[in-house]
């Protein structure tokens, strides 16, 4: 199989070449092969929280609930930073 990258990607993938003395083919085998790894991850996670989702096990959320969690979530965050008074 032969594969074109983009001239910055390509410079990337040459730069790692000279630094990991891996050859370009080695190189591209090992990040797909990563890459395919965390994909399969990462479809097996969102299929069983689909299946959670569907037999009850967990429960959906609205919107608004998402959005006050995460605005929650950054002011406490913000209140950490701050120093004590």
């Amino acid at each position: 199989m032969e594969v074109h990258f983009a001239p910055d990607l390509q410079a990337k993938i040459d730069q790692l070449v000279i630094e990991t003395g891996y050859t370009p083919d080695k190189l591209v085998e090992d990040a797909m092969a990563g890459y395919v790894a965390e994909l399969a991850a990462t479809r097996e996670m969102l299929n069983s929280r689909y299946d959670d989702l569907k037999s009850g096990r967990a429960k959906p959320i609205s919107r608004d609930e998402l959005v006050a969690h995460f605005r929650e979530k950054s002011a406490a965050a913000r209140r950490m930073q701050q120093p004590g008074e």
